[in-house]
């Protein structure tokens, strides 16, 4: 029997080749690592939320550096914790980019969680303040005006019975719920409806600068809140124009006043009331700011479609946390398009 040619070969340095052609290919990690000092990113980390004493003979910390990098590895490919200490093991680009390629040690599942502990949400601050300083160094700055919006971000829904419901609402945890029950349930997450459809989960707004579409300021909080709460929360100051483009949501004409004393000149989208339509020239108005807030969807595009809009956490605190670091990882990606 004539034997079937096969392109498989067995070669003892196939590891070596692959290593070499992987290199060849660049990565989203490897720009992101061209663009970024992590160690300044660390500095900043231990300035605001520095390193717990360690007894002596204890097992020593993994480098806050490399720690952060693995924060940004999970939130750029939505991995869980058991995932990320998986792929940590399995996938050598991630290694190489967390300075872990020649380690005998890998960062377990454990040692992520109580690190993002660690960091909440000062650390978040810190971090996004330092790269926004790294953002600006580069001659970054916000300009052309700046894009108000808010999205949702889905969480695991919680099932709760009537009565527990009502106690719930009285700020209260009934009393037959054991310490593990609790901590598997979401009381901070709340439901919304948006175009008819319920939502449940948490919110986040940002101000987007129109002309390189960085995310500039920002704000978590629960799905129920009305957006327009945070349109004065998230403004920059620090935008070279005035301009500010808002949707619907955050019409209000004693707010819109307030802004044009302050010296800000908005264009918020005009809505119809009840018997009274828009004008033509109100509905040419509204499609002339949409062409610019479209700028801010496609902001909340890029986050979704590498996953990072799902969250699996519970509680208010670390969903917050993980819309920091949605945030964080975004601008480091966009850093990275905008200087490549």
């Amino acid at each position: 029997m004539i034997a079937r040619r096969t392109a498989i070969k067995d070669d003892l340095f196939a590891d070596v080749r692959r290593a070499q052609k992987a290199d060849a290919i660049t990565t989203p990690l490897q720009k992101i690592d061209q663009v970024v000092d992590f160690q300044s990113l660390a500095s900043a980390v231990e300035r605001v939320v520095p390193r717990p004493a360690q007894p002596k003979g204890g097992r020593p910390p993994y480098p806050t550096e490399v720690m952060v990098r693995i924060l940004v590895v999970k939130r750029l490919h939505g991995l869980s914790d058991e995932q990320t200490e998986f792929q940590l093991l399995d996938r050598r680009s991630f290694q190489r980019f967390c300075g872990l390629e020649h380690s005998a040690n890998i960062p377990d599942r454990t040692t992520i969680w109580h690190f993002e502990n660690r960091l909440g949400k000062e650390g978040i601050d810190a971090l996004f303040a330092e790269l926004d300083r790294q953002i600006r160094a580069q001659g970054l700055e916000a300009r052309a005006g700046q894009i108000i919006d808010a999205t949702l971000v889905p969480a695991p829904k919680q099932h709760f019975t009537k009565d527990d419901k009502e106690i719930l609402e009285q700020d209260a945890v009934p009393v037959d719920w054991k310490p593990a029950k609790r901590r598997q349930k979401d009381t901070d997450a709340s439901w919304t409806k948006k175009h008819g459809k319920a939502y449940h989960g948490y919110k986040f707004t940002v101000s987007v600068d129109r002309k390189h579409k960085l995310i500039r300021r920002w704000v978590a909080d629960t799905a129920s809140v009305h957006d327009s709460q945070h349109l004065e929360v998230v403004l920059d100051d620090w935008n070279s124009s005035a301009e500010i483009y808002a949707d619907k949501g955050y019409v209000g004409a004693e707010r819109e006043e307030r802004l044009q004393e302050q010296g800000y000149r908005t264009h918020i989208q005009r809505k119809a009331q009840k018997g009274k339509p828009l004008s033509a020239c109100q509905e040419r108005r509204n499609r002339r700011i949409a062409r610019v807030r479209a700028r801010v969807e496609h902001v909340f595009a890029a986050i979704t479609q590498w996953g990072g809009k799902n969250i699996r956490t519970i509680g208010q605190a670390r969903a917050s946390f993980a819309m920091g670091m949605m945030v964080l990882v975004y601008n480091m990606r966009r850093l990275a398009y905008l200087t490549g």
